[in-house]
């Protein structure tokens, strides 16, 4: 099992709290990945400033694709792998604005995240889901 998806998991059942990150207490979506890289490497690579549910859709910036872009290796869509940081645009023309980390890839592909009021779950990655990815990175060998 790929070390994300097994620190990733030590999240499940963690619940939703907008901008927190703090496995059992509460964590959004970014707050789990924060959470997993500090598993990982034991620091955050940089501060994150506060952040708006929306994250930017009004102005039609991509700030949660540029951090992306900024920490994390770009992958190909097409090419999945367990430990995958995957963004998703929620509706068409948005900003990509969740993110989950691919816990199995193949023919039945489940993800872990954080989503409001569910907490952190590990869900199948079903069509409706699938269809929403717009990047996927890859955390960076160990630092």
């Amino acid at each position: 099992m790929s070390a994300v998806v097994e620190a990733a998991r030590g999240w499940l059942g963690t619940p939703y709290v907008h901008q927190a990150s703090c496995r059992g207490a509460g964590c959004d979506c970014l707050g789990l990945l924060r959470g997993v890289w500090r598993d990982l490497y034991g620091q955050e690579p940089a501060p994150v400033p506060a952040y708006t549910a929306d994250w930017s859709e009004t102005s039609g910036e991509e700030r949660l694709w540029q951090a992306a872009r900024r920490h994390l290796v770009a992958r190909p869509l097409a090419e999945a792998m367990p430990g995958d940081v995957i963004l998703f645009r929620m509706r068409d023309g948005g900003v990509a604005k969740h993110l989950g980390l691919q816990s199995v890839a193949g023919p039945a592909p489940r993800f872990i995240h954080a989503y409001s009021g569910h907490g952190v779950v590990e869900n199948a990655l079903t069509p409706p889901w699938a269809r929403r990815i717009v990047a996927r990175f890859a955390f960076p060998e160990r630092m």
